[in-house]
């Protein structure tokens, strides 16, 4: 900063204000302190130095000192980078290490010959020094300076709250991805981007092989192009993806309106938030895809998803809330499709509408919801590791079935879960299994003896090998030994191999229940 006054001025100032700088509140000295800057043109930290110099009871030298009385002068330099070249342009810290051992190097060898000042100084020198020294040096010698931090996108970028949305008209939207990662984000996967219309709830989705700005920029233009509507304004989260110079530039380009939301402020993008889980994952799922394949599987399935959902899913459209205590209280309008919406809306043009009417004519809703649930059936095929065999139904055999699905539960591919396998074996020691033959014997003296009085006698032999959590275990035992007596008694079968091996070695029914009864002996 120049000087705007004189020194003699300046030395004067500091005498008058120096006093009440020392003796005045933090407050006032910031004032006192802007003043003297603003007056004397000095750089304020060098401004509280010399107003805080009678701290320390002494005065400081306000002259500026000679350039004539540097102690590294133009030789000293020159010899430090004809050493520092020598040394492979290594840093500070290292020179000052290997300094003399390399000065007296090359004086032997006669490479240069140093006068006894000037190796003297140059020997002296710090490791700080010489970087500072070397810094105009360095700069120029890689050929670039200081690197300028760049901008932050963002900052061109303004922010829209949830508040802000004031009734928009059809094309402004919210973006935001959707990842199928199966619940890991490691490695690569597929992400979809989707946008939805903050008037009409109309709703676009791509699939991207990569979370990259110049691929979200390609997905912008291919939903661009099936928007009915132009694009007007888009409102992303604070992604990096979404943030940056490339984006940005399309949108000028394009005439685009390109706001965000406020970071970790989900509710500033409920309007996509809420089609994130009522479309992608109610069609997609939560299944880990990746790869070309799946990719195109995503965007055949979002071909037809689009059409389904738009012109077929009727949505529920948030028209005011407010608190009352602790509840809040809202009021939708009545459930209707984003076609209708747009159909109804007076800013929407009359030959887009006639082209929504004319598709939506064309449209079989059946057939769509058809080929949507094969696409299901190939998606879910990727990402399983037992795929299942991807059979084509034909139309009427869907249509066939579709009285009787609600029989089989889930029906998107996408969300069934596999069926546990019925375990056949055990998964912990038989506390009976020594036993049995002597219980079978009490049984056949005793037929009518109660399961708790045989565990009883079973404890007087041995009363540390059972407990009290095991009766219900032998109750059940007993039980299924008396049902197969029965039935083998009714049907007339002489062969009833002594009931034991179907007790004896274990029966693995109703093990669950087992394992809930009988705590001591767990998996």
């Amino acid at each position: 900063m120049g000087k705007c006054i004189s020194k003699q001025a300046r030395k004067e100032l500091l005498n008058a204000l120096r006093q009440r700088y020392v003796f005045a509140e933090k407050a006032n000295k910031s004032k006192i302190l802007d003043e003297f800057v603003a007056v004397a043109g000095c750089h304020r930290k060098y401004a509280i130095k010399l107003l805080g110099a009678t701290l320390n009871g002494k005065e400081v030298n306000t002259q500026t000192p000679d350039v004539g009385n540097r102690i590294y002068n133009e030789a000293v330099k020159e010899a430090l980078i004809v050493v520092w070249e020598a040394s492979d342009r290594i840093c500070g810290k290292r020179l000052k290490a290997i300094l003399p051992e390399l000065v007296d190097a090359m004086e032997r060898h006669g490479h240069i010959q140093l006068e006894a000042e000037v190796k003297s100084r140059l020997l002296s020198v710090s490791a700080s020094t010489i970087d500072r020294m070397l810094a105009p040096i360095r700069r120029k010698a890689n050929g670039h300076g200081k690197r300028r931090a760049a901008k932050k996108s963002s900052k061109k970028v303004s922010v829209r709250t949830f508040a802000d949305w004031d009734d928009p008209i059809p094309g402004y939207l919210e973006v935001d991805f959707v990842a199928h990662c199966g619940g890991s984000m490691s490695g690569r996967f597929i992400h979809s981007l989707g946008v939805t219309d903050v008037c009409s709830g109309w709703v676009e989705a791509v699939p991207l092989l990569a979370r990259e700005q110049s691929v979200v920029v390609e997905g912008l233009d291919v939903i661009g192009h099936q928007l009915p509507v132009p694009i007007l304004g888009i409102d992303t989260d604070n992604d990096s993806a979404f943030i940056n110079e490339t984006l940005i530039n399309y949108c000028i380009e394009k005439g685009i309106e390109f706001t965000r939301s406020r970071p970790y402020q989900k509710n500033d993008q409920a309007w996509i938030e809420q089609k994130n889980g009522s479309v992608i994952r109610r069609f997609i799922g939560y299944d880990r895809y990746a790869g070309l394949v799946a990719g195109q599987t995503l965007a055949h399935l979002y071909s037809m998803v689009r059409l389904y959902v738009n012109y077929f899913q009727p949505s529920f459209k948030l028209l005011e809330k407010h608190r009352v205590g602790a509840k809040v209280k809202r009021r939708y309008d009545k459930p209707t499709t984003p076609c209708d919406r747009l159909l109804a809306h007076k800013e929407v043009h009359r030959d887009t509408k006639r082209a929504l009417i004319e598709q939506r004519f064309q449209l079989d809703p059946l057939e769509l919801l058809h080929q949507i649930r094969q696409a299901q059936t190939a998606l879910a095929s990727l990402s399983s590791s037992d795929p299942e065999t991807f059979e084509h139904v034909e139309l009427d055999q869907f249509l066939n079935a579709l009285p009787r699905l609600w029989k089989t539960g889930e029906v998107r591919p996408t969300h069934r879960k596999k069926s546990a396998k019925t375990r056949h074996w055990r998964t912990r020691k038989d506390p009976f299994e020594g036993a049995w033959q002597q219980i079978l014997e009490w049984l056949q003296s005793e037929p009518d003896a109660t399961a708790k009085s045989l565990f009883e006698r079973l404890r007087v032999s041995a009363p540390e090998k059972y407990v009290d959590g095991q009766l219900r275990t032998l109750q059940r035992r007993i039980k299924e030994w008396r049902n197969i007596m029965a039935k083998n008694l009714v049907l007339g079968c002489s062969d009833i191999s002594n009931g034991i091996t179907p007790l004896g070695e274990g029966v693995v029914k109703n093990r669950a229940d087992d394992k809930k009864e009988n705590k001591e002996y767990s998996i």
